[in-house]
């Protein structure tokens, strides 16, 4: 048995070596942030047909046009074991497939160069010609596995018209879905139910004995009493088609009518490839007598690429997965503009909606250039709301943390530093959108033609139909000239601009934001932070306190030491007294505050004013509001909604990016009293997988960091005393000053199992 057994285990270890040495070689390319280049689609579906041959199609095909003369460079270094760095990189661009695969660059050949990074590498040859095929690819040397193999020939095409630095996006594409069940609820009714809602379009297969029939198509986002509910009030979705059916049996496909608001001047269209979609999950067919299959109908679903491995969540609460997988799934159906939308009654960008999808995409997939793309159609299409004008600040940040990539910084600094408005600043050093520097050189200065306000949330109370025991949603913030909330984002937006010319080694101007941060930030704490209430005040004219006027210090981190009891109590006495879209920052605040257990206890209740209410009102896409009374014109299909997609990644399960580009990740759980919980979470340099069991007297957590990224690692403090291994050795730590939290230091890539006895 001994020789069977040293022959399998021999057979076993090759079988290892082979498998790896397969793995030898960087994969995930990314050319402008953008994977999937080489593919073509047809009217949203992929073609056979790869880039480089696309101009041999009789059809029209779209692409990813890259539309940078120098465009950048990202890949996944390989290699899965501990300390894995990669030591350097050659990278070659050629005009042809066959240079290409010989690893020859007669475009633009990098050379051996020595260096860790795999991320926003920059083209550096000569300016790429419109409308032509390049093929690309690298080989890397790591500190663990030495020189790699060549990675796999990617291609790509640029666009008819080039500049230095533009973003790239996907074409929108479609997938093909049959209803999840079929069933006849009258001698001439069929009611269809597809599962989910998504944006969409509609193909039936059905037969006629005579050219005189008709049937009537029922297409909706709500049911009522068993039928697709005909008047679903607000802007729920609901459509009514007549078809008048061909002898014989034929297929149909129902022509989307056109909505007049959604289609406006301010909207973004569906391209003509598409064409007209709407939100949809449920259909009823009327008139309908022969037998009808779940194979005759087809919904065409128009979204965004979308890799629905690339993330996963799931723990001991089955309410907190069912929200995970609503906001997931909320991610992927909202994208079918192209663009982060409003959510389908207008159709239009806004920062606060493309904020929080920004962040909810890059917790569910290695997607970046949505992103991008909504950004800069904002900073050049900005919306009226004073906060959501600093926004635009943060959203830039964001996009540099999670890419590496500070083109975008460079080309839009000038309209990213007028929007931090400091133009907008009084004597008192506060910014004030009312005391008449709101000038029209103002408005040119950001883009924006038309008059900007401050919101705090919305909607206020007293529109929209909201009665005044419905409140609206700023819990009773009183407007003064001098907001806290629009004073909080400025700090923010200046900090973190201190932050962007950093990046871009503007040393001068990176001074000059963070001091006058830091002296914003003592005004701010001396104007709003009450000594005598021992929390923050709305404005300067007013004692009223909202949760507004206190979650948004804490989420920016403004709060001194010593007072952040004070403000967390007071927050938690006003419980969810905010929108969807102030929710975000909410729970930012109360993750900031190490107030894990009432953040849990936020995302997992199950009253009208929680994310587990929108499943139960029956939709399966986030809500623009609530709950339907709390907005009456609200939405079924808005993103902004859909906050618990970053939340749970980014601050239950603590990982979020330390440095551009996930340099360096901060691993922070905070499950508080979940018993356990386990995710995959997507970054440019790879997946990170982490799992946590949090038992009685151990804690324990298994984590796998890829190749060439480094991490900052925190358990809880759950006692006094503990004792903490990691993969079996005693582990040096140190506990964090002011918080709850012990410190592992800093670890290399790999996979760590590290247990906590106390």
């Amino acid at each position: 048995m001994k020789p069977l057994r040293l022959f399998f285990i021999t057979l076993f270890s090759l079988l290892c070596v082979v498998l790896l040495q397969a793995e030898n070689k960087p994969h995930g390319l990314l050319t402008d942030l953008v994977e999937h280049t080489d593919y073509t689609w047809q009217n949203g579906y992929v073609s056979n047909v790869p880039v480089w041959q696309m101009e041999g199609a009789v059809e029209a095909l779209q692409y990813v046009a890259i539309r940078s003369a120098y465009p950048s460079f990202c890949w996944i270094v390989p290699g899965e074991a501990n300390a894995t760095y990669q030591t350097s990189y050659r990278l070659i661009v050629a005009d042809n497939f066959t240079d290409a695969a010989s690893g020859k660059g007669n475009i633009w050949d990098s050379g051996i160069v020595e260096s860790r990074k795999s991320t926003a590498v920059p083209y550096g040859g000569n300016a790429l010609q419109p409308e032509k095929n390049y093929f690309w690819r690298v080989k890397t040397a790591t500190t663990t596995g030495g020189e790699s193999e060549w990675s796999d020939v990617t291609a790509f095409r640029t666009a008819a018209q080039l500049s230095d630095y533009a973003a790239g996006f996907y074409p929108q594409v479609k997938s093909m879905e049959h209803p999840v069940s079929v069933k006849r609820t009258g001698t001439s009714d069929v009611f269809l139910d597809f599962g989910k809602a998504a944006f969409g379009q509609f193909v039936v297969t059905l037969t006629s004995d005579a050219e005189t029939d008709s049937v009537v198509i029922h297409l909706g986002e709500h049911i009522a009493d068993g039928k697709v509910d005909r008047n679903p009030g607000g802007t729920i979705r609901y459509q009514r088609y007549t078809v008048g059916l061909m002898k014989g049996t034929h297929t149909y496909r129902i022509k989307i009518a056109k909505d007049r608001r959604n289609t406006g001047g301010a909207a973004v269209l569906i391209p003509d490839y598409i064409g007209e979609v709407l939100p949809f999950r449920y259909c009823e067919i009327e008139g309908y007598t022969k037998a009808l299959t779940v194979s005759d109908a087809v919904r065409e679903s128009v979204h965004y690429p979308f890799d629905e491995s690339a993330s996963f969540f799931e723990s001991s609460n089955d309410t907190l997965n069912q929200i995970w997988d609503l906001s997931k799934y909320s991610i992927k159906a909202t994208s079918a503009l192209g663009y982060y939308i409003d959510g389908d009654r207008e159709r239009i960008p806004y920062e606060a909606d493309a904020l929080i999808n920004q962040l909810c995409h890059y917790g569910v997939d290695r997607e970046y250039s949505m992103a991008r793309r909504s950004h800069e159609y904002l900073l050049a299409y900005p919306t009226w709301p004073t906060e959501w004008i600093l926004q635009a600040v943060l959203i830039a940040w964001y996009d540099y943390m999670y890419t590496g990539d500070s083109r975008s910084l460079k080309a839009n600094y000038d309209i990213l530093k007028a929007r931090t408005l400091l133009s907008l600043r009084e004597k008192n050093g506060l910014i004030s959108t009312t005391t008449g520097l709101l000038t029209k050189d103002v408005l040119v200065s950001v883009r924006f033609k038309g008059e900007i306000r401050d919101i705090v949330d919305w909607p206020h109370t007293g529109i929209l139909g909201l009665n005044k025991h419905e409140g609206g949603e700023a819990d009773g913030f009183v407007f003064t000239d001098y907001n806290a909330v629009t004073n909080a984002y400025h700090y923010e937006a200046m900090k973190l601009m201190g932050r962007i010319a950093g990046a871009l080694q503007m040393q001068d101007e990176a001074s000059y934001f963070t001091k006058e941060a830091d002296s914003f930030l003592t005004r701010y704490n001396k104007f709003f932070l009450s000594n005598k209430l021992g929390y923050y005040k709305d404005g300067d004219t007013t004692n009223h306190a909202s949760l507004h006027a206190n979650m948004f210090p804490v989420a920016f981190g403004m709060v001194p030491s010593g007072k952040m009891q004070q403000v967390v109590d007071f927050m938690e006495s006003r419980k969810m007294a905010c929108s969807v879209y102030g929710s975000q920052f909410l729970m930012d605040a109360l993750y900031e505050a190490s107030d894990a257990e009432y953040a849990l206890s936020m995302l997992t209740k199950t009253d009208d004013r929680s994310w587990y209410n929108m499943i139960r009102v029956g939709s399966t896409i986030s809500l623009e509001a609530w709950d339907n009374k709390y907005k009456p014109n609200q939405d079924w299909n808005h993103a902004w909604g859909a906050a618990p997609a970053n939340i749970i990644p980014r601050k239950l399960m603590g990982v979020e990016p330390a440095a551009p580009g996930f340099e360096k990740v901060r691993i922070k759980p905070q499950l508080a009293s979940l018993a356990r919980a386990k995710a995959v979470i997507p970054t440019i340099k790879g997946a990170i997988s982490l799992a946590v069991e949090n038992n009685p007297g151990e804690y324990r957590m298994q984590v796998t960091i890829p190749a060439n990224m480094e991490s900052e690692v925190y358990l809880p403090l759950l006692s006094k005393k503990y004792e903490i291994k990691n993969n079996g050795s005693v582990q040096k730590t140190t506990r964090v000053k002011d918080a709850p939290f012990i410190s592992l230091g800093t670890m290399p890539s790999g996979t760590y199992v590290i247990t906590m006895t106390y």
